[in-house]
């Protein structure tokens, strides 16, 4: 079935989420900042919009995909924003990485002005949102999480209610807790292998299956020995979602301290200047940050 949609933040990931849209038979709206972005997009059959508020009049989902709280809240409650457009019983879907504490206060803003808001932040990256295999953590009250699927199934295959507002980006920050430490722990056994003279190419078929595999072992063991730094995500992100790890764990009493180490070495590829490459980046602590990358 078709449905109603406006994407606000037309980014990597906003445009991989808003490109699966669209070939799954979507009506789609979009607004971004960026006029090339949403060109990208009105090629592939979306229509474009002039502002949040016009991109979410007469849709039943709107989707934000931008990369901090204050974005999320300019976008949805700002001049000309999704609040000003939208009709009462419109599901907003935030598929942004924030903290917790601004959803909580984003959904009871909206609920106050007859939306629903439904945290639901991703993993996976934008090669699975393009065929449809995103995995999503939702948090939000259960029937607007139910309805918010009717637009989420089309770029997820795997979308868990994890509990009320919030509880979404809770999860998606223990996400990046693994994914954080465990793009360290694959760099570092790539450099060994690298150093010790052995087929570092082979290591993933060798150890499939077995304990230490895993996705990220599988995707980017091969990146990280050959220098393949595309871009599809970014270090400065993880150290945002990392800072908010630590603020929550300083809420909670709880220690982390692999987890804070994690967070300073990607402090440093990123005061090195590396915080707008791609994860695979990580290889240059190892080495010393280059100046320049290859676009």
């Amino acid at each position: 079935m078709s449905e109603k949609i406006a994407l606000i933040g037309a980014g990597a990931m906003g445009g991989a989420i808003g490109t699966r849209l669209l070939e799954t038979g979507n009506t789609l709206k979009v607004f971004d900042l960026d006029a090339d972005r949403v060109a990208a997009l009105v090629e592939k059959g979306a229509v474009a919009a002039t502002t949040a508020a016009e991109a979410a009049r007469d849709v039943d989902f709107v989707i934000t995909s931008l990369n901090a709280s204050r974005i999320v809240g300019l976008a949805a409650f700002g001049k000309d924003g999704i609040v000003e457009g939208a009709a009462e019983g419109t599901v907003i879907i935030d598929m942004s990485s924030i903290e917790p504490d601004a959803t909580r206060k984003f959904a009871k803003m909206a609920a106050e002005r007859g939306l629903a808001w439904v945290d639901s932040p991703l993993s996976g990256g934008a090669p699975k949102a393009l065929i449809g295999e995103l995995t999503l953590m939702a948090g939000g009250a259960p029937d607007d999480v139910a309805r918010a699927h009717q637009a989420l199934k089309h770029v997820a295959s795997n979308y868990t209610h994890m509990g009320p507002s919030g509880a979404g980006q809770t999860t998606k920050l223990i996400n990046q807790v693994l994914c954080g430490l465990g793009f360290l722990a694959v760099a570092e056994a790539t450099q060994l292998a690298l150093d010790a003279g052995v087929d570092a190419e082979k290591i993933p078929q060798a150890l499939k299956g077995g304990r230490a595999d895993s996705a990220l072992l599988q995707e980017y063991l091969p990146r990280f020995a050959a220098k393949d730094y595309r871009r599809t995500g970014r270090i400065d992100n993880m150290v945002k979602d990392l800072n908010a790890v630590n603020d929550l764990a300083r809420q909670t009493g709880t220690s982390m301290p692999m987890t804070g180490l994690c967070a300073e070495i990607h402090r440093m590829l990123t005061a090195a200047g590396l915080g707008g490459e791609d994860q695979a980046a990580v290889m240059e602590f190892f080495n010393g940050a280059k100046e320049e990358f290859a676009t």
